[in-house]
């Protein structure tokens, strides 16, 4: 009986291992994956080489109208990255912890929440009300105003204080700020002309973009996982070699025989380890170029035509289509970037939410804020569009059905300011 208990720990333990590896790998990029296992080949003497392409650290494309894409510094860390490792700070329930990495990895480059409530609840199988509550997690970070759905709500977050004046002014009459009319604002909120003054001046010091303080203002240097190219009518994916590096193990340590057991021990846990290793890369392998090729499967028409035929997809369909966890498809995907003749993007781009439509039929939000911009950009400067007279166009136009609040939404996400201020 204590044989069988101790041989199941044993498989229990390098089955964890084995898996741990696996996950963690996962969500290394290429680069990342190759410095991993070069620092283990320091360490490991069983690892002789580690057979990967080289160019890796010389790779460099860029296209058209981009910055030019090539090396990342891997010693600095993404927004996402340095919010994540802040999370030991926070006591979250097990429940929660994929959602709130998940609300993570939706925010946008300036630290606002890219995603509903209830399509994020959709996503990782929860209610609206635990995804609020992961969201409250979220916007317990730093810097304050990560998390927000709204510049309103980004500033008050950073106020962080509902008795101030600063806080009441903008939360009830935040139409006065801009117009930073002092006697008017005194006259709403009952203060004095000196407490209006500080009010303005401390919503001034509130940094609308957030998460810029986390990011690195370099320019971006990424390396791609793979590129996806059409021939002959037909869409392929050509991973790069260093997604698969290929390990070399000094036969002599594998065959060498020794009577010491602290000896023995040494090289039975390191030949563990590459043999680990090897299983983690196959599996980062598999799962990567399965993903891919279903995002492939779904955005062939944005791989053919371009931006206006992105289709509406979610990790919840690529994950049931695969039988993958939603958290391994959120792994396989963060951080990660592919060459396309559209230029190098990020995988995560390949996700859209959807706007049902009257027939039923989901229409991409991307494409919907693709037409948007199109809309504002060509109206006239003298009579600029509405939000009502964008959705109007759009319903007309182009059969697209969107509530005014969402085509508000998608224009301040755009960066276009409202029609009153585009006069002129």
């Amino acid at each position: 009986m204590k044989q069988k208990l101790n041989l199941e720990q044993s498989l229990k333990m390098k089955m964890n291992q084995s898996l741990l590896q696996s996950i963690n790998l996962l969500q290394y990029t290429g680069l990342e994956m190759v410095e991993y296992i070069s620092q283990l080949s320091k360490e490991n003497p069983l690892i002789e080489e580690v057979n990967y392409d080289y160019e890796i650290y010389n790779y460099q494309t860029s296209n058209a109208g981009q910055t030019s894409i090539g090396e990342m510094n891997a010693k600095t860390l993404t927004m996402y990255e340095q919010l994540k490792s802040q999370l030991y700070t926070l006591e979250i329930p097990e429940d929660l912890k994929d959602a709130v990495l998940f609300g993570i990895d939706s925010l946008d480059e300036d630290g606002y929440l890219d995603i509903d409530l209830s399509l994020w609840a959709e996503q990782c199988g929860m209610t609206i009300d635990e995804t609020s509550e992961a969201l409250r997690y979220i916007q317990a970070l730093e810097p304050a105003g990560i998390g927000a759905r709204s510049l309103k709500e980004c500033i008050l977050l950073q106020l962080n204080d509902s008795t101030s004046v600063a806080y009441k002014l903008l939360d009830e009459y935040m139409e006065l700020v801009a117009g930073e009319d002092i006697t008017e604002i005194c006259s709403a909120l009952g203060t004095t002309e000196e407490e209006a003054v500080q009010a303005i001046e401390q919503i001034k010091l509130c940094h609308p973009r957030p998460g810029q303080l986390l990011s690195d203002n370099r320019a971006d240097y990424i390396i791609p996982e793979a590129t996806i190219y059409e021939e002959e009518g037909t869409w392929k994916i050509s991973f790069f070699k260093w997604n698969s590096p290929v390990i070399e193990v000094n036969q002599e340590y594998v065959n060498f025989q020794t009577e010491e057991k602290e000896a023995a021990a040494f090289l039975k846990e390191k030949l563990n380890q590459v043999n680990w290793l090897k299983k983690a890369i196959s599996y980062r392998s598999d799962t990567l170029e399965r993903v891919i090729s279903k995002i492939v499967e779904k955005q062939q028409l944005y791989l053919e035509h371009g931006p206006f035929m992105m289709q509406p997809l979610t990790l919840k369909e690529i994950a049931v289509e695969l039988d993958l966890h939603i958290s391994t498809v959120s792994r396989a995907i963060t951080n990660k970037y592919v060459q396309t003749k559209h230029g190098v993007l990020p995988l995560k781009f390949f996700l859209q939410s959807g706007v049902r439509q009257q027939d039923g039929n989901q229409t991409s939000s991307f494409v919907i804020k693709q037409i948007i911009h199109e809309l504002i950009q060509h109206e006239s400067k003298n009579k600029p569009l509405s939000d009502q007279k964008i959705k109007d166009r759009l319903q007309k136009e182009f059969g697209i059905t969107a509530a005014r609040r969402t085509i508000m939404k998608y224009r301040e996400q755009l960066g276009f300011p409202s029609s009153n201020k585009r006069k002129g």
